[in-house]
């Protein structure tokens, strides 16, 4: 049996297949995935799962190196953005990079895949880009 807390298979099997740099998504229940995009989808109802939930049990098995954001998350404000700025003082998030929400989705096309929550708040979505943890 596992000893970390995240229990979704094909979310534990996707992290323990990304390499160096390969990108997973994190998103709202409206983020678009991209044709040919794996998606593995917890939302069960608005607000269940939580963006910062899924954020949370993700990082304890993912080792990040960097995060993107879109620049629209800073304005809108969502609660989610309050965790993942202690995540990223905390610096268990690496280095961020801001892109304009329209550039997010571009950027989702190369992700190996999309989670997606049961977040309702626009803009609840970050890129995690892997790290090595050597």
């Amino acid at each position: 049996m596992k000893k970390t807390p995240l229990l979704n298979i094909a979310l534990s099997r996707t992290i323990a297949g990304l390499g160096h740099g390969d990108i997973l998504v994190i998103g709202d229940a409206g983020l678009p995935v991209p044709p040919g995009v794996e998606l593995i989808d917890l939302a069960l109802t608005p607000g269940i799962p939580d963006f910062a939930s899924v954020l949370r049990v993700v990082l304890s098995e993912m080792q990040v190196e960097r995060h993107v954001l879109a620049d629209e998350v800073f304005q809108a404000l969502p609660p989610g953005l309050a965790e993942v700025e202690r995540l990223h003082a905390d610096g268990e998030l690496g280095q961020r990079q801001a892109l304009s929400h329209a550039d997010f989705k571009t950027l989702c096309r190369q992700a190996r895949a999309v989670v997606r929550t049961g977040e309702c708040k626009p803009y609840s979505n970050i890129a995690l880009v892997a790290g090595v943890t050597f």
